[in-house]
């Protein structure tokens, strides 16, 4: 019940926020959470009405504070189930004849609402990791366990979704092809109608329902894709460049989507999503494994498991940028222990001694007065594999 209340309370802010935007999508995670047709019924028609009164800022803060309750009523009686464990990958390699690439030997669990973030330079492995975790290729060493419930091999690729970079595409309108989506999963008549149209607003589609797939940008046949799996109610995630051809604020959105979709209370799901888009994903997942030529860079293995570990001694690496010139700012770093000082494409990497804080860093930038036009501290970031 408090896992809930404090749940609950962080959506119900956005209402005093006025963050309506999201506040809406929040809305439509709770009523999909109640899998209850009832509720389906209610948040599809405050679309509706949403869709004729956008201006009505009064009557809509009521509206929303009216279906808040109506569903904290319900859901704050829903057991809250124990995350289970729905991935287990031991020493997976997947090798190739006459090349000399191999990916692995890589291990790895995941599960309910756990995002993994796959990080690399093109080339490296990423894609075959996925396609190797959804049976797509064959692997040549270790073993993949699928922890969940199936009953055969079509029932695998129901619960868990790969989603390549590029999709196929298709014919009719979005609408249509999501209704037919529903169907084929046995969500038929009023509830395939209402579920459709709350899963179109929640991946921002509603305006763009009635087109086709040519007229659609890459973006947003990408969101077609997501609704597409939240209709088919996995338990896993696959994702290959999910951020690809977005601008910055839509990788934001589109994360934030990841985010929240996944740490549902009572529908969490298992992501795995790759990306060359390294900051962005650093921020969004729970753990991130780096790929370099196939192999994990400094991944503990604890059973199982493994993420991306940090060296407890590892140096202070500071990314940053200055009008300064290198030697002004190397002569400047030199006195709290300057290391390695690194210009890169007009940004500076400079790394210190473990004994060297990120506070004393930013005094002496203010007792030279130091200009910066940016900053940040990768010391336990995969940046630095780049480096």
């Amino acid at each position: 019940m408090q896992l809930f209340d404090t749940y609950y309370k962080e959506i119900y802010n956005l209402l005093e926020y006025d963050d309506y935007p999201n506040l809406l999508k929040r809305i439509i995670d709770l009523t999909l959470d109640t899998e209850d047709l009832v509720y389906y019924k209610k948040a599809a028609d405050l679309l509706d009405w949403l869709e004729l009164n956008q201006n009505n800022i009064d009557e809509i803060n009521v509206r929303f504070k009216v279906i808040l309750e109506d569903l904290y009523n319900v859901l704050s009686k829903k057991e809250i189930k124990k995350r289970k464990y729905l991935l287990e990958v031991n020493e997976l390699v997947k090798g190739y004849p006459n090349s000399a690439f191999a990916l692995g030997p890589i291990s790895f669990t995941i599960s309910e609402g756990e995002i993994i973030g796959l990080v690399g330079e093109n080339g490296n492995g990423k894609t075959t990791l996925l396609r190797s975790l959804c049976g797509e290729l064959a692997i040549t060493g270790g073993s993949v366990k699928y922890i969940f419930e199936r009953e055969n091999s079509y029932d695998l690729r129901t619960k868990l979704i790969y989603i390549p970079q590029r999709t196929k595409d298709w014919h009719g309108s979005l609408l249509s092809n999501l209704q037919f989506t529903a169907s084929s999963y046995g969500i038929l008549g009023e509830e395939n109608e209402h579920l459709v149209q709350l899963v179109i607003a929640r991946m921002g589609l509603r305006g763009y329902r009635h087109l086709n797939w040519k007229s659609l940008s890459s973006g947003y046949k990408m969101r077609f894709e997501l609704a597409r799996m939240l209709l088919r109610k996995p338990h896993l995630l696959l994702i290959d460049e999910p951020l690809a051809n977005l601008d910055i604020l839509a990788q934001q959105v589109v994360l934030d989507d990841f985010r929240n979709i996944a740490k549902s209370l009572f529908r969490p799901l298992g992501v795995v999503l790759s990306s060359q888009q390294l900051y962005e994903v650093e921020k969004t997942s729970d753990r991130v494994i780096f790929l370099k030529q196939g192999k994990p860079q400094s991944v503990t293995n604890t059973g199982s498991d493994a993420s991306l570990h940090m060296e407890d001694d590892a140096e202070l690496i500071i990314e940053f940028e200055s009008d300064w010139g290198q030697e002004p700012i190397r002569e400047a770093l030199t006195s709290i222990g300057l290391l390695n000082l690194q210009l890169k494409g007009g940004t500076y990497i400079a790394i210190f001694p473990s004994v060297v804080s990120q506070e004393q860093f930013l005094q002496l930038i203010i007792d030279k007065h130091i200009s910066l036009t940016y900053f940040r501290n990768i010391s336990n970031s995969t940046r630095r594999f780049f480096l």
